[in-house]
């Protein structure tokens, strides 16, 4: 069974290495959001791409779900003292793939095949796309005006109240090379328990239509996220937040969706979208969890 697995964030990653563990390298393929990309300290950071080949390679924090493991903070420790913006954490780890990517880009080597080059070096055998090569920028649309995501994200611990969503550039954006090829190849995408709004739909604008059954799975579980504000913005946004929300926002493309036992009780009402469904414990909080979800996507895949 061939995937492509669309991810972004924590959830995202988890549920990538989870498959990765199961699926052989010419079997999975994951394409990676790139709207949270932006230049900050004269660096080009790409964190959703960082946080899935992290998760990959076994290098990530654990604890954080983002940067790199046994980090040190000495750069930005001594930017702060300088009086430069230190509200982008970035270790000296991290940093150094942040030189190396934009020391590349600059000599005009495309993001996907930095990509490549840093998963070989990361000894990451899974394919690993980001959706485009092309700059595409998520800016939300807030009460306090459009912000730049990283600055209502991070910067602005997503206080401002959502309005919506705009991907700037992503008219002129074509896939990048090999994701079209995947998509036409593979038997089942995979959406990962990922923010829909801020990172599944930046993908699915880039790569414009889908034709293999779609399987998605819940990042919301009793109305509430384990990681970042996918809730806090369909609250916003006058949805109330549930996984019913998220099989909504996907129901014009999924064929099956993956939901928590928490959520037992909306299975019905999802099964009513002509939306088939797998009800099973989607929490991912240690190591091993990650293999148990991405086994159970799969053998629900296998009975579609």
């Amino acid at each position: 069974m061939k995937i492509a697995a669309f991810a972004g964030g924590v959830g995202g990653a988890k549920l990538a290495d989870g498959l990765a563990q199961i699926l052989s390298p010419e079997d999975l393929t994951v394409i990676v959001n790139t709207g949270d990309d932006f230049e900050h300290l004269g660096l080009f950071i790409s964190p959703d791409l960082d946080t899935v080949c992290y998760t990959l390679a076994g290098l990530a924090n654990s604890e954080t779900g983002w940067g790199r493991a046994g980090e040190t903070w000495n750069t930005i420790t001594n930017v702060e003292k300088l009086g430069g913006p230190a509200w982008f954490r970035l270790g000296d780890q991290d940093i150094a793939t942040h030189l190396e990517r934009t020391r590349r880009l600059k000599e005009g080597q495309p993001l996907s095949q930095i990509t490549r080059d840093f998963c070989k070096a990361w000894g990451i055998q899974h394919t690993v796309l980001p959706m485009t090569d092309s700059p595409v920028r998520t800016m939300v649309a807030s009460d306090e005006g459009e912000l730049a995501f990283q600055e209502y994200f991070v910067h602005r611990r997503c206080e401002p109240k959502v309005r919506g969503f705009r991907f700037d550039g992503v008219e002129a954006a074509e896939p990048a090379p090999g994701v079209h090829e995947a998509l036409e190849t593979v038997d089942v995408v995979v959406f990962c328990p990922s923010n829909p709004w801020v990172s599944i739909d930046p993908i699915l604008q880039v790569v414009k239509e889908i034709r293999k059954p779609v399987v998605a799975v819940s990042p919301i579980i009793g109305g509430k996220t384990v990681k970042g504000p996918a809730a806090k913005m369909y609250a916003e946004l006058g949805i109330e937040p549930s996984a019913l929300a998220v099989a909504n926002h996907y129901r014009t493309i999924l064929q099956g969706f993956v939901l928590d036992n928490a959520d037992s009780n909306i299975e019905s009402v999802i099964k009513d979208l002509n939306i088939k469904t797998l009800v099973t414990d989607t929490l991912m909080n240690e190591p091993a969890d990650r293999k148990r979800l991405a086994d159970d996507v799969l053998h629900f895949i296998g009975s579609l």
